[in-house]
């Protein structure tokens, strides 16, 4: 299996990232989040969280929640879109090396992070009722120059569009 591996300081505490493309999902319980690279009329979705900027729409599993009703969930709470998902793989965020990792916190030491292709079929009015206070369309090509984030998300994208 290919994987790129990447380290990030994510509010003082030092993470190594992994991105696994596959067909397997990781261990459920230790899944923190899911993230949608919605695709919709040949352009990429992409969300401004109040105080985070752009990314791809995403966001916690809550209790009770399937990965996949998470991601239906943050697609539309976020991006206002509803469509037909593809599993694409996943990061593993490893803090075995942070110093200031906490036990007692609400991430594991290990946790995975689900992303999953999204072909838009319904696109409703943008609402801001929630975290996001607005979405664009942008070309594929773009979306490096939008999202400043780390390197994986350009390979995630990638693998998004091969498929």
């Amino acid at each position: 299996m290919i994987n790129n591996s990447t380290h990030v300081n994510w509010d003082g505490h030092a993470i190594k990232l992994t991105w696994f493309p596959t067909d397997q999902y990781p261990s459920i319980e230790k899944v923190t989040s899911v993230h949608g690279i919605c695709f919709y009329e040949n352009k990429i979705l992409l969300v401004h969280i109040k105080d985070r900027g752009f990314n791809h729409p995403g966001g916690h599993v809550d209790q009770g929640e399937t990965p996949e009703q998470a991601l239906f969930r943050e697609i539309y709470e976020e991006g206002y879109v509803n469509g037909e998902s593809q599993y694409l793989g996943f990061i593993e965020v490893n803090q075995e090396h942070n110093p200031q990792y906490d036990p007692e916190g609400k991430y594991p030491r290990i946790g995975y992070q689900l992303f999953y292709k999204v072909n838009v079929t319904e696109c409703f009015p943008f609402a801001r009722e929630n975290e996001s206070i607005t979405r664009i369309w942008v070309e594929p090509s773009e979306v490096p120059f939008v999202i400043n984030d780390h390197k994986l998300v350009n390979i995630i994208l990638k693998e998004a569009l091969d498929r």
